[in-house]
C-alpha cells in the first residue's frame, strides 16, 4: 500500500494519541472527519494498524522489576524454536520477545515483582526443559527512551 503524507500524520497522531476522536483526528490532519475517517480504515484494514492498546507507567502499579535475558539454545532445529516460541505463551511475565541473528538465539523481556520472582521464572522455564541451553540476564536500572512511535521518517519513499 502507498502511504501519503496524510495517512502517515494520521499514524503519528495515533501513535501519540491512540483515543483521539474522529473529528480531532480530522482536525489535526486538516481534512473533514469523514475523509479523516475513510483513510483511517483503509489503514487498518490494510493491516499497519495492528490495534490500539494503553501504556502503563508500572511505577505507579507497584514495585517491579524489568530484565532482559538473552537466551541461546541447545539446538537449532525447527522444532526446538517452535517449542520455546510456543512456551512463552505459559509466561506472561515475558512481555516481549524478539529472534535474533547472531549470537543469541532470542531477547526476552521481562517484568516481575523481583529478582525472586525472576529466578522462579527461569527456573521453571529450565525445568520444563524448552530449549534453553545457556541466559545472560541484564537488569534495567533507569529506563532511558521507550519510543511508542516508530520513526514514520524510514518510509517516506513508501509514499505516493
Amino acid at each position: 500500500m502507498k502511504l501519503d503524507p496524510r495517512d502517515i500524520e494520521i499514524l503519528r497522531v495515533l501513535a501519540r494519541e491512540g483515543r483521539i476522536t474522529k473529528a480531532a483526528l480530522a482536525e489535526k490532519i486538516n481534512l473533514s472527519p469523514t475523509p479523516a475517517w475513510e483513510r483511517l480504515k483503509k489503514l487498518e484494514k490494510a493491516g499497519l494498524i495492528a490495534g490500539y492498546r494503553a501504556t502503563f507507567n508500572l511505577k505507579k502499579l507497584g514495585p517491579h522489576v524489568t530484565l532482559f535475558v538473552a537466551a541461546e539454545l541447545a539446538d537449532h532445529t525447527a522444532a526446538t524454536f517452535q517449542t520455546f516460541e510456543r512456551s512463552l505463551d505459559q509466561h506472561p511475565e515475558v512481555v516481549g520477545c524478539w529472534a535474533l541473528g547472531g549470537g543469541f538465539d532470542y531477547l526476552m523481556q521481562i517484568v516481575t515483582r523481583d529478582i525472586d520472582a525472576y529466578q522462579r521464572l527461569i527456573d521453571s522455564m529450565l525445568d520444563a526443559r524448552i530449549g534453553i541451553a545457556r541466559y545472560f540476564t541484564y537488569i534495567v536500572t533507569k529506563e532511558v527512551k521507550n519510543a511508542a512511535m516508530p520513526p514514520f521518517d524510514l518510509f517516506a519513499d513508501q509514499m505516493d
